[in-house]
Order: C-alpha cells, then sequence, then structure tokens
C-alpha cells in the first residue's frame, strides 16, 4: 500500500479531480509541495500564540505587570476565530491560492504594525488582525483531506496538524529565546518576514483551481448554523473540542506567569520558552493518533484523550509546586489535545456535503472556547493563582463532556 504522504501528493496532481477542478501543483515534486504546506502550517499556526510567551517582556517593555496584560493572549485566539468566521468558509467557493496570498501579506502587515506598537492597545488591534488573517492551516486542511483515501483520510489530516502543533511549540521556544535575546518586537518582524515568504511561496505552489462563485461571497458564513443544526455529529465535535481546547488554552496560555513569576519558578523567558517543548508530544502522537481513528472510529478516540486531559489537570496543579508533576502534565495534556483535535476534525472535514464550512464551524468553537477559557484564566490567576487556572481548566473539560453526553452520536462517529 503506498504511503499516505505520496498517495495525498500524488492525487493533489492528479488534474480535475476535485470540486474546484484543480490543475496541478506547477512543476514541485509531491514530496517538496506536501514539505512547503506542513512547513506554512507550522509558520501560520505560530502568529496565533506568538504573544504568549513574551508576555512578561511585552509588560516590562509597556512598564506593567505580566497579569496585566494577560488579556493580549485571548485577543489573538478571538481574532483568530473571527477570521475563521469570514475567511475560512470560502475554501468551498473562491480560488485559495490568491486567498491564501492576500491572507498571508495582511497577517504580515500587522505583525511588522504590532512590532511598531507603543503600547497594549494598539498591539491589541495588531494582534486581532494578524491572528485573523492567518488562517491559511485551515483552507489547507480540506484539500489535503478530500483527495486521501477513505481508510487514510484520518493520516492524513494528520500529517497536517502535526505541523500545525510544531508552530505552535516554535512559537513558545523560539520566541522565547529570540525575545529574551533581542526583544520581543525582533520576533514579531521575524515572523512577519516568515510569513509572507512562506504564505506567497505555498500559494504559488497550490493547484491552480477554477471556481465560478454562484451565490453570495459570504454564503458559507451565513449556512454555518444550519449545517451545526442539521449534523449531530459536526456539532458533537464542535463542543467537545472547545473543552478540550479551552481546558489546553487556560493552562498554557497562562504557564508563563507561572514559569517566570515571583510566585513561581522565577525562570527568565528564554528558560521558560524551553518549556514550550514539551508540546512535541502533540507532533509525535498525531501520526498514532490519526491511525486509531481509521481503525477504531472517531468517538472512542475521543473518550480517550478526554481521560487523558482529566488525568493532567490534578497533576498541573500539583507542578504549581512541583516541577516533575508539571512536566509530565504538560506531555499528557498535548498528547490529549492533538488526538481529540485529529478525530474531531477528520469527524467534521467528512460529516457533510460543504467540508470548508463544516471545519469553520469546528474550529471556530474550538477557538472561540479556547480564547474564553483563557481571558477566565487570566483573571483566575490574578486572584487565585495557578489553582485558579488549573479549576478553569478541569470546568472547561466538564462542560465540553457533559454538554455532548446527552446527544447519541451517528453512525459515522462510531465507525
Amino acid at each position: 500500500m503506498p504511503s499516505a504522504t505520496s498517495t495525498a501528493a500524488r492525487e493533489v496532481k492528479t488534474p480535475a479531480r476535485s470540486r474546484g477542478g484543480a490543475r496541478g501543483t506547477l512543476g514541485l515534486s509531491p514530496s517538496l509541495f506536501l514539505a512547503l504546506i506542513a512547513l506554512c502550517t507550522a509558520v501560520t499556526a505560530a502568529n496565533i500564540y506568538l504573544a504568549a510567551p513574551l508576555l512578561p517582556l511585552i509588560a516590562h517593555d509597556f512598564g506593567s505587570a505580566p497579569s496585566a496584560v494577560a488579556w493580549i493572549a485571548s485577543v489573538a485566539q478571538f481574532g483568530y476565530a473571527a477570521g475563521l468566521l469570514f475567511f475560512a468558509p470560502l475554501g468551498d467557493s473562491v480560488n485559495r491560492r490568491r486567498l491564501v496570498a492576500a491572507l498571508s501579506l495582511v497577517t504580515a502587515a500587522a505583525l511588522t504594525l504590532g512590532a511598531l506598537s507603543g503600547g497594549t492597545a494598539m498591539l491589541a488591534v495588531a494582534v486581532f488582525v494578524a491572528a485573523a488573517a492567518t488562517v491559511v492551516p485551515q483552507l489547507l486542511v480540506p484539500l489535503v483531506a478530500a483527495r486521501a483515501p477513505v481508510d487514510r483520510r484520518a493520516r492524513h489530516v494528520a500529517a497536517v496538524i502535526a505541523g500545525l502543533f510544531t508552530g505552535i511549540v516554535a512559537a513558545r521556544v523560539l520566541g522565547g529565546l529570540i525575545g529574551q535575546a533581542f526583544g520581543w518586537r525582533v520576533v514579531f518582524v521575524g515572523a512577519a518576514a516568515l510569513t509572507a515568504a512562506l504564505g506567497l511561496a505555498t500559494a504559488w505552489a497550490l493547484p491552480v483551481e477554477s471556481r465560478p462563485r454562484t451565490g453570495p461571497l459570504f454564503a458559507g458564513l451565513r449556512a454555518l448554523p444550519s449545517v451545526v443544526r442539521t449534523s449531530p455529529d459536526l456539532w458533537r465535535a464542535c463542543l467537545r473540542q472547545a473543552g478540550m481546547y479551552g481546558a489546553w488554552s487556560a493552562l498554557w496560555t497562562s504557564l508563563a506567569l507561572l514559569l517566570t513569576g515571583d510566585g513561581g519558578y522565577g525562570l527568565s523567558t528564554a528558560a521558560a520558552g524551553l518549556f514550550g517543548l514539551f508540546g512535541l508530544a502533540a507532533s509525535a502522537v498525531a501520526p498514532l493518533a490519526g491511525g486509531f481513528v481509521d481503525r477504531f472510529g472517531a468517538a472512542k478516540v475521543v473518550r480517550s484523550a478526554y481521560l487523558l486531559a482529566a488525568v493532567s489537570v490534578p497533576l498541573f496543579w500539583l507542578g504549581g509546586s512541583t516541577l516533575w508533576a508539571l512536566c509530565a502534565a504538560a506531555v499528557l495534556v498535548h498528547a490529549a489535545l492533538v488526538t481529540s483535535h485529529v478525530a474531531n476534525q477528520t469527524l467534521a472535514l467528512t460529516t457533510t456535503s460543504t467540508p470548508a464550512t463544516a471545519n469553520t464551524a469546528y474550529v471556530v468553537a474550538g477557538f472561540a472556547g479556547g480564547a474564553l477559557a483563557s481571558a477566565v484564566a487570566g483573571s483566575a490567576f490574578a486572584q487565585w493563582g495557578w489553582s485558579g487556572v488549573c479549576t478553569v481548566a478541569g470546568v472547561w473539560l466538564l462542560l465540553g463532556w457533559t454538554t455532548t453526553s446527552v446527544r447519541r452520536p451517528s453512525a459515522s462517529a462510531r465507525r
């Protein structure tokens, strides 16, 4: 049997096979094309989390306490959710090459503006715009899934998700190291340059599509409520990932405050950034999760992911004063998040006839849950410290599971 990578690449090059009428990848070899997609996904995903490891440096530069600027990390997630609502559904109806190029340039411009900002208000606007435009990964995932063999689709989706989580890790680790050495503004400028370069290169390499639009530009956005309402599988995937992502986001976006704070471990920003290497567990687990979904079905895999996350929360609480527990919890929560994500996103991409619109609903739900949890966790940290953050994470997991346990999954989720 051919590998997932080679099969997906050959199908991307097949003329006029997809609904959009793709005509090839402009001469790139299959392996280079897929490598470019993975790299572009990593770089663009990193932009959403760029500010989180730099919060102590940003606070020092603006003359405020780190907890007073923690909300900027939430702004990025709200911006991403807003961008998904407006831009990701266009993947069903417009030319992806032009859209990827335009969004990449807007993201680069916003990051540059953020590097020049003189206060939190201007920085928040720049972060919001950059995150709203950095939805390129969610335009590429449906393209990969549409060309994957049915019995290996989750593995293909997992390959892209692995690139996404690698970018998240790079944002924390490299962002912390470079920020400590050269300042947080240099990190923003570097991210802008990488985003522009990789975004334009990916746009050039994408299949040429001919997609005559027959309805309003934002018809996909208006269709979102009905798509979710008529698909129990999609509804369940949205809420369960909102709970899972909210728990992870509450913990991960607040972690720099614990690691660098006087009441925590008192580490430097660079040392705290290295803690993000535990996020590589997500990149390693993603291919395994894809295989499990293809073999056992999404529902069983999501249940296992929630169990892992439930174990990680008390370990995170213990990690407020015990480093080994914090390390173990970081590995578990990343494994839980990516396992749940692979299962739920595969389900979202295959449960309706409009995969880009369904994927939009799924990712918006996840990031809205994450942004809200981050905002609540920032306030909880200021009031009750690390224990408050862990409580927020536990509540989000409980809500994500209990609100979906009253509806029976359909046959496609159980397969």
